[in-house]
């Protein structure tokens, strides 16, 4: 890239840093100049020339009103840990083990109505008459001696969380940040009149960065520094109660929810399981106040002539990207910071002009880890490459408009590797781009579908970043087929059987019970039938881990038919096992890529296996009908097991790779782009490699240096 082209990328000023902030937004091409928390642009850097993005959180940094207001700050309800009764008088601190710098028990008139208390030994819930409050202290004077009891309670969130990690992490020293709550009709006033007043007393400002809207993900913290962080959701809804908003749903749905509906025995409503009718419902309400408040702060910020871009992290709940209601809010961009591809094509896919990626690492001196960034023992360089490495392969397939960095540019003086690193990543971005605006990328004629509970709503996405559900077997299969030259569709239980058109192969993944395999959805027949006749048909099916297990059938598994495995609860301890031989599989399996399940059962001679392990199949193959259907007992990512993954779909279906362009070494992946006749190449190893590549026009072979990106025009085909 020339040094004088600016395109694309956004970089993140500091005042009394003028001078790096001009040299590195020439060498990284950049267009627009950003602020990031706890930071700000000098007169110089505004009078650059550059257009300037201005962060702003609506609901923070109020402190002043919420002093005076203390009733418009922002609630959750939560759950005491259990104490056992050891006589019948029993005394619960309801925020015992809770960090009480960020919460303070709401025990006003308004809330402790909703308040319950349980005896979760007997699972039955104390008549209101049966316990007392004062002071902070439950009391029950006739407990049952050896039950376990609960206090569900409602209380005030009096730190905002990402101020809250901010000060943790980064060591601020600065006033803790309170949330207003935008039900409130004073707080709601205040603050369209706040930003009215901030987009006066901006001019400069071109594009105003919402970071998120109203609701922050659900983070508890616990007083413990052994477990200072005590749950964490990055798509939980328990954030967005209050009273206000329990009259209002209950006003609208005919019926009361409770704290039980948040608490669920203890567990809460996590993303991970499967919700109820009344999360659904309570949800649908969320979405659609957090979309029409949205609107409304798009207006007043479009009066001023200035964008609104939505930054989705942080404060998101209520405003997901592939949920009903976001298209109708009319954001001009969205922002998503990303680790991993699935993230990338999370942002790329959404209804918004313009798709922006912050990538990782922040310039912060610690990670999201913890371990050290922008300080001694930090190898930002590295880290950056390793994302990366993830994104490069989905902006292969889908792009988005922007990069960008957040934090402070001041930390990157000592690390010129980074410096070097990301002038390498922006440039190959803005080739990839160039490519994808003349063309689209070739594509398998190949839909796969992913059946989870939640559907399109969790579109590339299961509730957050890589490193939060590092464990779930789905988010790895998305990762890897978020680089791969297939379409994917996402469907929920609810969209079948008619969803099911147009897929050729369908995907479920998950452990028994969750959201992601289905739980007890699969009780219903219908939706074992449709996806039997769809296989049948000469569709198919590809399950992970525990897919479609359910307890109380005649199998644990729903679609053992299928498979011809099920899962093995102790069901078939009398049962003598088949005989069955191992078979050398068709695709390369790269190790550590299965889990290692020591509780499946062969149910039938026809299967197929290609791994066992102590004699426990964990890869296996099922004909039925016309379709196939293959059971692996789990998935790690890595590109090898991306590459094995296409060349499941690829044997499953028939149809030839070189189509899309591919290569003999698992370790390259490749793009191939009619429109420009392009070849895009990505060597995903640290080491060098010669690689065979296929496209429509021939073959030819390719030396590329450890993780390079190559393109190669108009090749030549080996004669």
């Amino acid at each position: 890239m020339k040094e004088n082209i600016r395109a694309d990328f956004t970089l993140p000023g500091e005042s009394g840093y003028e001078q790096l902030t001009l040299d590195l937004a020439r060498r990284w091409g950049a267009d627009v100049i950003r602020d990031s928390d706890g930071t700000h642009l000098s007169p110089e850097i505004l009078s650059a020339g550059y257009r300037v993005y201005s962060t702003i959180c609506i609901i923070r940094e109020h402190n002043a009103f919420a002093a005076a207001h203390p009733d418009a700050q922002q609630q959750t309800f939560l759950s005491s840990d259990p104490v056992i009764a050891t006589s019948e008088t029993l005394v619960i601190h309801p925020l015992d083990g809770y960090f009480t710098e960020q919460f303070e028990l709401n025990d006003s008139p308004e809330a402790l109505p909703y308040w319950q208390v349980w005896d979760r030994t007997a699972n039955e819930l104390l008549s209101r008459d049966e316990w007392t409050y004062s002071n902070g202290e439950v009391r029950i004077g006739h407990a049952r001696p050896w039950h376990r009891y609960t206090v569900s309670f409602l209380c005030w969130r009096i730190w905002e969380e990402i101020n809250m990690y901010n000060h943790t992490t980064n060591h601020w020293t600065s006033e803790h940040l309170r949330q207003l709550d935008p039900r409130h009709p004073e707080a709601w006033t205040y603050l369209c009149g706040w930003l009215r007043d901030w987009c006066v007393r901006n001019p400069d400002t071109d594009v105003v960065r919402l970071t998120s809207l109203f609701y922050n993900f659900v983070w508890i913290f616990g007083s413990d520094p052994r477990r200072r962080s005590r749950f964490v959701d990055w798509a939980s809804y328990d954030f967005t109660v209050s009273p206000a908003a329990l009259r209002a749903f209950e006003a609208e749905y005919g019926y009361a929810l409770t704290a039980e509906d948040f608490i669920h025995m203890g567990k809460l409503q996590a993303t991970h399981r499967p919700p109820t009718r009344h999360k659904l419902d309570y949800m649908d309400f969320i979405q659609r106040f957090v979309a029409d408040r949205a609107r409304q702060l798009v207006s007043i910020i479009h009066e001023y002539g200035k964008q609104a871009y939505v930054f989705y992290d942080d404060s998101w709940v209520g405003m997901e990207p592939y949920g009903k209601y976001f298209g109708t809010v009319g954001f001009d961009g969205l922002i998503k910071c990303v680790f991993s591809g699935f993230e990338c094509r999370l942002c790329a896919g959404a209804s918004v002009p313009v798709h922006e990626l912050r990538f990782h690492p922040y310039l912060f001196p610690v990670g999201l880890g913890g371990l050290p960034t922008f300080m001694e023992g930090g190898h930002p360089e590295k880290d950056a490459m390793d994302y990366w490495l993830h994104v490069r392969r989905a902006l292969a397939r889908q792009c988005v408009d922007r990069i960008g960095l957040g934090g402070y540019l001041h930390l990157t003086q000592d690390f010129p590797a980074f410096v070097d690193t990301i002038t390498e990543i922006s440039d190959q971005f803005r080739s990839i781009k160039a490519l994808h605006m003349a063309g689209a990328p070739a594509e398998l004629p190949v839909t796969v579908g992913i059946l989870t509970t939640w559907g399109s709503l969790r579109s590339w996405t299961l509730s957050g970043h890589f490193h939060e559900t590092n464990t779930n077997v789905l988010i790895h299969v998305l990762e890897a087929l978020s680089g791969l030259p297939v379409s994917v569709r996402f469907l929920s239980f609810e969209d079948l059987p008619r969803s099911l058109s147009g897929i050729q192969v369908l995907i479920n993944a998950g452990a028994a019970g969750d959201a992601w395999s289905g739980g007890d959805a699969w009780k219903d027949p219908e939706l074992s039938a449709a996806v039997t006749r769809f296989v049948h048909e000469g569709g198919s099916l590809i399950g992970f881990n525990e897919p479609s297990a359910v307890p109380g059938l005649d199998t644990n598994f729903a679609l053992a038919h299928l498979f011809g495995i099920d899962l093995n609860t102790g069901d078939y301890a009398c049962h003598l096992p088949w005989d069955l031989p191992v078979s050398n599989p068709p695709v390369s399996i790269p190790e550590d890529t299965l889990g290692h399940k020591t509780d499946l059962r062969v149910l039938s001679p026809d299967v197929e296996i290609w791994v066992s392990e102590n004699g426990i199949p964990q890869m296996t193959r099922a004909r039925f009908g016309k379709g196939q259907a293959i059971y692996l007992s789990g998935f790690h990512y890595s590109p090898q097991s991306a590459r094995m993954l296409l060349d499941l779909i690829v044997l499953l279906t028939g149809v030839s790779p070189d189509t899309a362009g591919t290569a003999d070494l698992s370790c390259v992946e490749t793009a191939w782009y009619p429109a420009s006749q392009t070849l895009l190449l990505m060597n995903n190893s640290d080491q060098a490699a010669d690689t065979r590549v296929a496209w429509p026009a021939g073959h030819c072979t390719v030396h590329l240096a450890p993780f390079e990106t190559c393109f190669l025009e108009n090749p030549a085909p080996d004669a």
